[in-house]
């Protein structure tokens, strides 16, 4: 298998209902994840992008969170609607998604 250009990290963290950290699996994890497989399989992208599920991102409260390397660059908020935009604009073309950036003092 060839290294991908590019590597994504779902945050799947899951914790106790009401914990004051909160969790992205609580926010929608698991459909993100699905919806980043599905558009990964759709694209047939396997050689260029690599995505995996991963625990604790840091920023809790502003998940889903998602992490792509080798730029480090971490997105928050993210839903299912945005995953084609991170596919066509960061993950092909190498130009983040700007509107969903964590902010400087998160990341």
């Amino acid at each position: 298998m060839p290294r991908p250009t590019r590597h994504v990290f779902v945050c799947s963290q899951q914790r106790p209902p009401g914990h004051p950290r909160g969790s992205c699996a609580a926010n929608g994890a698991s459909p993100l994840l699905q919806a980043f497989w599905g558009e990964l399989q759709k694209r047939q992208a396997y050689e260029q992008v690599a995505i995996t599920y991963s625990g604790c991102l840091g920023p809790c409260d502003g998940g889903p969170n998602v992490l792509v390397y080798p730029e480090a660059v971490l997105y928050q908020g993210v839903t299912p609607a945005d995953v084609g935009e991170i596919f066509d604009s960061h993950l092909e073309k190498g130009e983040p998604v700007q509107r969903l950036l964590a902010s400087a003092a998160a990341w």
